[in-house]
């Protein structure tokens, strides 16, 4: 099952939640359509993985917040860091590898080259 998100519960839902996929969408796209039916599918095969939408004709302030350009973009948290995003549809079986490297990354190694990374900016 997928939930929809809104600017209200989006923070609550990214930091609540250990992996949280995130489909920014509209109506009137296509490949939106077309990635729908893959995306409800990974969400029935992945319980334990947070399936969200967020709709950017009714979300305009959200999506601006995340600079979402094109769509559809997909965007994946991992206890509440943002691990990959990328506009373009995907085909299931990218998407499916996708929520493997999720799942394996090393949270401890992120955070590091995260730090490291704000420390060289900061210089």
């Amino acid at each position: 099952m997928t939930t929809n998100l809104t600017l209200g519960d989006f923070e609550s839902t990214v930091l609540g939640n250990s992996i949280v996929l995130v489909d920014f969408w509209a109506s009137w796209c296509g490949p939106c359509r077309a990635f729908g039916p893959v995306f409800d599918r990974s969400a029935a095969a992945h319980p334990d993985v947070v399936h969200a939408k967020v709709n950017t004709e009714t979300e305009q302030e959200l999506a601006a917040m995340l600079q979402i350009r094109s769509i559809p973009t997909i965007m994946a948290f991992r206890d509440g860091v943002l691990v990959y995003s990328q506009a373009g549809a995907l085909p299931a079986p990218a998407l499916e590898d996708l929520i493997s490297r999720v799942k394996d990354l090393d949270m401890i190694e992120v955070r590091a080259q995260i730090a490291a990374q704000k420390a060289a900016a900061a210089k």
